[in-house]
């Protein structure tokens, strides 16, 4: 059974057992959450929500709290002598999904 959910402003589609790095949730590793599900099913069955599937629960335990790759953020204007450079890791939560319900 796979389930499309929503965490972070992203969607994910997800089945039991997947790993997945997302933005970062307020939860201590060890932790079980839940998530929003906008479509459940598998295969041909598949029920999508307007916006949320109604009783349908996606549950994942929190495994770690990271760091992401770094990126360079470089800006220029050309001819003005401008050039910043900046570097950004984000925050994100390592989660395994534990359980797909679908209503």
């Amino acid at each position: 059974m796979h389930a499309v959910i929503k965490t972070g402003g992203k969607q994910y589609r997800v089945a039991e057992g997947d790993v997945l790095n997302v933005e970062t949730l307020q939860a201590e590793p060890g932790a079980t959450v839940a998530f929003d599900v906008l479509a459940v099913g598998d295969g041909a069955d598949l029920k999508v929500g307007s916006p949320l599937v109604d009783g349908a629960k996606v549950e994942a335990e929190v495994l770690d709290q990271i760091r992401g790759d770094k990126i360079i953020v470089f800006k220029k204007k050309r001819r003005q002598n401008y050039r910043r450079t900046r570097g950004h890791r984000q925050n994100l939560t390592v989660v395994r999904v534990t359980g797909i319900t679908g209503a």
